[in-house]
Formats: structure tokens, C-alpha cells, sequence
């Protein structure tokens, strides 16, 4: 079983004495459908251009990459608030300063429309957003899915939908937290191998070719079919070879981003087994628990348990787990302890998750659950079939499938 399954498979219910509707999301693109909740209005003057656009069939990265190279720009030039899937339908709002609207206007590119422009004083940064707002279709799903779907979307948006970080956190292959573990225990072999070599069941054509060539220690032929493929394993493979196969030199050819979303895949597989044994219990603070209060997202030690829960049943506030880091508040009493022992089971310690190789990990407080809103569902048939539409909206860094998966039971 690769990394990312076995992950999600262990990762328990809600809604576990519900059963599920089976089925397939991401069948076709637009079965997916992602519309960004923009965090505030735009202006209409300033050096900055906004635009929306909306994107099928790419990720947010390689949209913006597409989009730079057309203006001749430096793909960090462009300001975004979130990622966004590759296999769906989404609309965001992207900036970028001194280009004029009318350049973005005429934009052609495949897989890309602009949808709107304008103007404001400053770049979009991440988490200029206010939520995200899905529409989504479920196929090949049992008999009358309504009947069974109903009722567990009735607990979600009662009880909260539990805040686990997706699958896509950690990568195709499911293994970004074994990387950024790696990582931090200064195993950059492990690390260095995992990103070029140890082929999997999901690796086809060229990134198998060049796995297997890793696997086998023929780096020239290695760096070379992973340039067909992706030229940033490309890149750090020829790292490697200059450096006589020094992996931790090699790891420093790695870019920024991609060094910061491996360690930080660590934090999110970390959070998620402290939820995973909480998870009963989502809406419910105990003393010692850090709470989140949901209007601003500020945070306080819980000392009256008993006191405060008649917010925690008002979605006013909900406990928090860890994303440990350096500046990270520690829970006391019971979730203390819990999380000091999701911590230390790992083979991780406190100084290892401050941070790694200039890769800083100040760590934050994350909501145990996060509030469904504007649920609603329906089925109906189109030209592809019979599905499920579940249509909700969600708050930033929520994501999707935390709902789909207690309505489909099935990862």
C-alpha cells in the first residue's frame, strides 16, 4: 500500500456508525468545481493588477508559471491567496504589479481564462482569503444516496467537519512527511533517495525510468530522464553528482518551497494523529486545551473546561492541536500529554521540529474542526450519469475531502 493510502486509511470517522454512499469524486475535472472567497474588495486603483481566473486541469503553481512566462515575468512575481487542485475546476484571484490590465486581458492560454481584472495597492499574499466555496459531484455510488448522505451531512454541520490535513498535503506518492522526516533527523540519504529513487506502484513512464536508475546508482542516465519529466528532480539529481554524492549538498539544491512543504508535511501528519485520537470528541474542551476562537482565529489556555463549553457547542470556540515549532503554545493537562506523545512516537523531539538546514518551523495552534456552511445536496443526471452534488463552503486551509470522505466512507 503507498504511503499516502496507508495514511488516510488510518485516519477514523466522525461520522464512523453512518455508512457511506461509495462512489468517485474527480471523475471528469468539472465534477469538482473551487471558487476562492476573496479575504476583502477590490479597489480599483493602484500598481497592482488583480485578476480571477479560472483553471482546469492544473495546479495553482503551474497556472502561475504559465501566466509569468506569457508576460515575461518571474513566476514570484505573482501574488496568490491558496493553492488550488490540479484535478478540478477553480477560480481564484491572482496579482501582479506594473502590467497593465489590458495585457492580462489578452491572455490565450490553454487551460486558462481570465475572467475578470482590476486594480488595488498591494500583492495578494497566502491567506488573502476568506474561504472556499465547493461544488462537487459524487459517481458510482450505491442506490438512493441521498438517504444515507443526508444525515451525515446533518452531524458535519452540527458537530464540525474534523480539520485533517488531505491526502494532497502529502504529495502523489504520499511520502512528503517521510522526506521532511528525513529531513529532520539529518538523514538527507533518506531523503535525497525518496525524492529520486524508491519506485512505487504509482510511477509511470519517465519518473519510473528514472526512478529505477536512481534505484540502480546510475545517476547520468538518472539526471537525464528525470529532465524529460520534472526538471527540478533533474536538477537536484546533477546536484548530487557535482557534489561526489554528498545528499546533504544535494538537499540544498532543493528549492525553498519545496524544502519548507516537506518539513511542514511532518507538522500536518503529526496534527492529524493527535486529531485521529480525538476525534470523538471534536467538540468537546478539556482543561489545558488550547481554543480557537473562530471569529479571528486568536487563541487562549482553556482553565474552566466545564465553563467554556457552552461556546465550544455554539461553534464560538473548538479546541486545537499542535503544529509544533518553535513558537507553537503548548497544551497543558491531557491534551499536553497527548500531544507530547504523538510527538515523541515519531522518533521526533521538540528541537527537531524548531527547524532544519535554514528551513524554520515557528509552528501554530490548528482547529480541531472547522464549521460547515451553506451545506447542501441533491442527486440528478447528466450526460456522464447519475451523482451526488454536495455543494459547502469552508474556511481557509480547510479542505474538501474531509467532508467527502465521511460522505463516501471510502478513501
Amino acid at each position: 500500500m503507498e504511503a499516502n493510502s496507508r495514511h488516510q486509511t488510518e485516519l477514523p470517522y466522525l461520522t464512523t456508525d453512518l455508512s457511506g454512499i461509495g462512489g468517485v469524486i474527480k471523475r471528469y475535472d468539472e465534477d469538482f468545481l473551487v471558487e476562492e472567497i476573496p479575504l476583502y474588495s477590490v479597489s480599483g486603483e493602484g500598481t497592482h493588477t488583480y485578476f480571477t481566473i479560472e483553471k482546469r486541469g492544473l495546479t495553482t503553481l503551474a497556472a502561475i508559471r504559465l501566466i509569468a512566462r506569457a508576460l515575461g515575468r518571474n513566476a514570484r512575481d505573482i501574488g496568490y491567496a491558496g493553492l488550488k487542485d490540479a484535478h478540478a475546476v477553480t477560480q481564484q484571484m491572482l496579482s501582479i504589479e506594473h502590467v497593465e490590465p489590458t495585457r492580462i486581458k489578452s491572455l490565450g492560454l490553454s487551460r486558462i481564462r481570465v475572467l475578470s481584472v482590476s486594480r488595488h495597492g498591494n500583492k495578494i499574499k497566502l491567506g488573502h482569503l476568506s474561504g472556499n466555496r465547493f461544488t462537487i459531484k459524487i459517481r458510482r455510488t450505491v442506490a438512493s444516496p441521498l438517504s444515507r448522505a443526508a444525515p451525515i451531512m446533518d452531524v458535519l454541520a452540527k458537530r464540525g467537519v474534523p480539520n485533517y490535513f488531505g491526502p494532497q498535503r502529502f504529495g502523489v506518492r504520499g511520502d512528503n512527511a517521510l522526506i521532511g522526516r528525513a529531513v529532520l533527523q539529518g538523514n538527507y540519504d533518506q531523503a535525497i533517495a525518496l525524492i529520486l529513487g524508491r519506485l512505487g506502484s504509482m510511477d509511470q513512464a519517465d519518473v519510473r525510468k528514472a526512478r529505477e536508475l536512481f534505484d540502480a546508482g546510475d545517476l547520468e542516465a538518472s539526471a537525464v530522464a528525470w529532465k524529460r519529466a520534472f526538471p527540478e528532480q533533474a536538477r537536484i539529481c546533477r546536484a548530487l553528482i557535482k557534489s561526489s554524492g554528498d545528499a546533504r549538498r544535494a538537499w540544498q539544491a532543493v528549492q525553498h518551497t519545496l524544502r519548507k512543504l516537506y518539513v511542514s508535511a511532518v507538522q500536518s501528519e503529526l496534527f492529524n494523529r493527535v486529531l485521529a485520537r480525538r476525534i470523538t470528541g471534536i467538540d468537546r474542551l478539556e482543561t489545558g486545551d488550547i481554543a480557537w476562537k473562530h471569529r479571528n482565529g486568536a487563541c487562549f489556555r482553556v482553565e474552566d473546561a466545564a465553563g467554556e463549553q457552552v461556546r465550544c457547542y455554539t461553534f464560538e470556540i473548538s479546541p486545537t492541536g499542535p503544529l509544533f515549532g518553535r513558537r507553537m503554545t503548548e497544551a497543558h493537562g491531557a491534551p499536553g500529554q497527548l500531544e507530547a506523545e504523538v510527538l515523541n512516537e515519531s522518533g521526533l523531539g521538540k528541537e527537531q521540529m524548531h527547524a532544519k538546514e535554514g528551513t524554520k518551523l515557528d509552528g501554530a495552534r490548528r482547529p480541531l474542526r472547522v464549521p460547515l456552511l451553506s451545506p447542501d445536496l441533491d442527486a440528478d443526471n447528466d450526460d456522464h450519469g447519475p451523482y451526488l452534488r454536495l455543494s459547502f463552503q469552508l474556511p481557509p486551509g480547510a479542505y474538501a475531502t474531509s467532508v467527502t470522505r465521511e460522505i463516501c466512507k471510502q478513501d
